[in-house]
């Protein structure tokens, strides 16, 4: 689960990278899962866009795909939205790390 401050740090990075993974009227399958899954393996944030041709909203299909390929939805904006899955084997993204207060 990622923190309010890490969503903003991947959204700040989000805004730089192409969309790479469209959903048109063909919707959801296993061919666009696996291709968000290994996307997210080889970059770990990935854009994803959703055509008005499609069945579901934007919202309904981040949440299918990140429940599928077991990632963090960052931002769903218009027909647009960002998935983030840390890799483990190979991190690329540093997340800023949460403060604890201590009192």
């Amino acid at each position: 689960m990622l923190s309010s401050k890490q969503r903003a740090f991947l959204r700040g990075l989000a805004n730089q990278e192409d969309t790479i993974l469209i959903i048109g009227k063909g919707g959801l399958n296993n061919q666009v899962i696996n291709q968000a899954d290994t996307a997210l393996t080889a970059r770990e944030l990935i854009k994803c866009k959703v055509l008005e041709t499609a069945e579901l909203s934007p919202k309904e299909y981040a949440e299918q795909i990140s429940k599928a390929t077991n990632s963090d939805v960052v931002q769903v904006i218009g027909t647009k939205f960002v998935l983030f899955r840390r890799n483990n084997k190979e991190p690329k993204i540093e997340l800023p790390d949460e403060k604890i207060k201590k009192r």
